[in-house]
């Protein structure tokens, strides 16, 4: 015995013969006050926005821009490639050659010794005490102080007639050698007064992600301090610890003013090439030679840039 099929009533039916949709809903009051709130909320975050991006535009895109079409064109405004003929003479690849010497010593001696006191400081001062604050505060500052001033307060300390180096010559008989701050042992000794504290800054935080507990798990498993550092504790800290020294070297690679104070007859690094550069009144292809002398410079900035944020893209995977 089969069941009865009742028939759809005709009312589930359009004129085709097919079911009926729905008709959609009108958008209600509170729909459209959202809606118009979130284009206020969306326009007010793009013109709070305006003035950051007209800075960027003037005092960053627009000299780099300058500066790349100025290396390709002749002092009469044409197309050249004549500007570049000097860029592989042997002054100019050597004074490439000092400025990487320079910025990679001064980088790796300001990232380890920054690293070193950030990882210290983690361990022996309390996250808001007064020494903490004191340090990062001191290191803020110390970042900052560069250009003349910085070369006026070495030569004023250990400089021919220095306060230390009058000190020494009363209580030892030793004369320091007074050309010391004019070699390139006594620059990057400079260079390091600003690049340890900028260490400090950047890596604190990395040092203060690693957690006591990560310790302890290890140890309650059997591990080392040895394994800890390589297995735990080490690839959080690495991608960081490069990233931070990429920034270091780009840093002290674009540094010009206390070289120049220090070094003012010679032109030995690549921002006091550009200084001779621009100041030669006699050739004026000289210009055009800057130019491309600086075009130079931003491509290795950039290089440097592009691998940290490679290396930072990396480190975020283990936040």
């Amino acid at each position: 015995m089969t069941a009865a099929i009742q028939p759809q009533r005709p009312a589930d039916f359009g004129a085709a013969g097919t079911s009926r949709d729905p008709a959609p809903a009108e958008p209600s009051a509170s729909q459209h006050l959202s809606v118009a709130a979130r284009h206020r909320k969306q326009l007010g975050t793009f013109a709070m926005s305006i003035p950051f991006f007209a800075y960027t535009a003037c005092f960053l895109l627009a000299p780099t821009v300058i500066v790349i079409v100025g290396a390709f064109r002749t002092s009469n405004g044409g197309f050249t490639l004549a500007n570049f003929s000097k860029l592989f003479e042997a002054n100019t690849v050597s004074a490439f050659a000092t400025s990487l010497l320079v910025s990679a010593l001064s980088a790796l001696i300001g990232a380890a010794v920054g690293a070193a006191a950030s990882y210290a400081l983690t361990i022996g001062a309390k996250p808001n005490g007064l020494l903490r604050r004191v340090v990062s505060a001191i290191s803020s500052v110390l970042a900052q102080f560069g250009g003349v001033m910085l070369a006026f307060a070495f030569i004023a300390t250990i400089g021919i007639n220095g306060v230390c180096t009058m000190l020494i010559r009363q209580l030892t008989g030793q004369t320091v050698n007074p050309n010391w701050l004019s070699t390139l042992p006594g620059l990057i000794t400079i260079y390091c007064y600003f690049q340890i504290p900028l260490m400090i800054i950047i890596f604190l935080p990395a040092v203060d992600s690693i957690r006591p507990q990560w310790r302890e798990a290890t140890e309650n498993l059997g591990g080392t301090t040895w394994q800890y550092w390589t297995r735990v504790a080490g690839p959080i800290l690495t991608p960081r610890f490069v990233s931070a020294l990429l920034l270091l070297f780009a840093n002290a690679f674009s540094a010009y003013a206390t070289a120049a104070a220090l070094f003012s007859q010679r032109s030995i690094l690549v921002p006091l090439m550009i200084q001779g550069a621009m100041r030669n009144e006699m050739d004026p292809n000289q210009q055009g030679f800057a130019q491309v002398l600086a075009f130079a410079m931003i491509v290795v900035v950039a290089l440097v840039m592009m691998l940290s944020h490679a290396v930072e893209k990396r480190a975020g995977r283990w936040q």
